[in-house]
């Protein structure tokens, strides 16, 4: 179970164990033998790093512990697991060798770690989008929504025909919601707004990010948004004369006259508070659902071309989202049938909001064929 810890004649003691007594003191105990040593971090990646995406923004996370750690950690790196059954052979890998934080970059990591984090009960393991928190297992997400609600006050303002457009990887509550959020901002602003929706499941697939954005254009959308891992829809949409809203990283180099601003992802803090915790022997497990308030959402620099009082609007929304004085779920809000989901003055709790299923009205399109 602890073979893991077995290198350089190393082995945890059973006094060690004892002292312990659970996977969080394990992990604890660990940290004391290992304290002179440089910590060990293991990092999963669905596909290499590219200039922009959401890989990229990983990669800059794992940086920032190498530039906050200097010579107390060594970080291994493998890329292109995507598979659940590479993702746990890579995992198991990675604790069988000394690595004592591990981390999941994906929600199809989730069941791989969780099946790993179990057999080695010593490292401390964290998925980014993982739903499960055990006791050497913990998670973090990004409040997507809160950003692309921001942005969406600004589609709002910038559209001359109202009509949006937002193209998604997959109908999922991660996506979903961020969907949501960015019509509603729009429509605090333009209460007729709409929103024509597109999901081309995939994560990246250039032929049909740029197709749905073409579709989206010829029915009027004049500001897109899209939530997929290539900048495919913001080219397009530099090409097309249109706005559009970037994500994960600023694509601005790609939609260099026509990017409004982008929703961007920084898990450098995560990163590093994790990686610091681990090797002071302090690590916990956790969940973490982050945004606006703490740097993990952030939002690209403005366009130059968008207005000042536009920018100033955007900038008193986040504000105030950030400082929790107003929330993009707050009620009234109706789905696509006119059902009331959100009663005026009550807030959707943040399960419903992780769990989203339903469009608001003014949606245009469906969840699935």
């Amino acid at each position: 179970m602890l073979a893991n810890f077995n290198r350089n004649g190393k082995a945890l003691s059973r006094r060690d164990l004892l002292r312990a007594g659970g996977a969080a003191g394990l992990i604890a105990a660990a940290g004391q033998i290992y304290a002179d040593e440089p910590l060990k971090v293991g990092v999963a990646l669905v596909s290499p790093p590219a200039e922009v995406g959401w890989e990229r923004q990983h990669s800059d996370g794992i940086k920032a512990i190498k530039q906050a750690m200097g010579d107390r950690v060594s970080i291994s790196v493998v890329d292109t697991v995507l598979q659940p059954q590479d993702a746990e052979r890579v995992f198991r890998s990675f604790a069988a060798t000394g690595h004592r934080l591990i981390i999941g970059t994906s929600f199809s990591h989730g069941a791989p770690i969780a099946r790993v984090a179990k057999q080695f009960p010593a490292v401390a393991f964290d998925d980014c989008s993982g739903m499960t928190v055990t006791d050497n297992l913990g998670a973090f997400e990004a409040r997507y929504y809160e950003g692309t609600y921001v942005a969406g006050v600004a589609a709002g303002k910038m559209s001359k025909t109202g009509k949006l457009g937002f193209i998604g990887g997959f109908p999922i509550p991660d996506i979903v919601g961020p969907a949501n959020a960015f019509l509603l901002g729009a429509q605090s602003v333009r209460p007729d707004a709409t929103c024509g929706i597109i999901f081309v499941n995939s994560w990246a697939d250039l032929g049909k990010e740029k197709d749905a954005a073409r579709a989206l254009i010829a029915q009027g959308c004049d500001v897109l948004c899209a939530h997929t891992d290539s900048p495919a829809v913001a080219q397009f949409a530099e090409q097309s004369g249109v706005w559009v809203i970037g994500y994960a990283s600023d694509l601005r180099s790609f939609a260099p006259t026509r990017q409004i601003t982008s929703v961007m992802l920084d898990w450098s803090s995560i990163y590093v508070a994790e990686a610091e915790a681990v090797a002071a022997g302090t690590w916990r497990p956790r969940s973490r659902w982050q945004g606006l308030k703490e740097g993990v959402v952030r939002l690209a620099p403005v366009s130059d071309l968008v207005p000042a009082d536009v920018k100033t609007l955007m900038a008193r929304s986040a504000d105030q989202v950030a400082r929790g004085m107003f929330a993009p779920y707050a009620g009234e809000i109706r789905d696509q049938s006119g059902t009331i989901r959100v009663a005026k003055g009550k807030l959707l709790p943040d399960a419903d909001v992780r769990g989203m299923d339903w469009l608001v009205a003014g949606m245009q399109g469906h969840l699935r064929g």
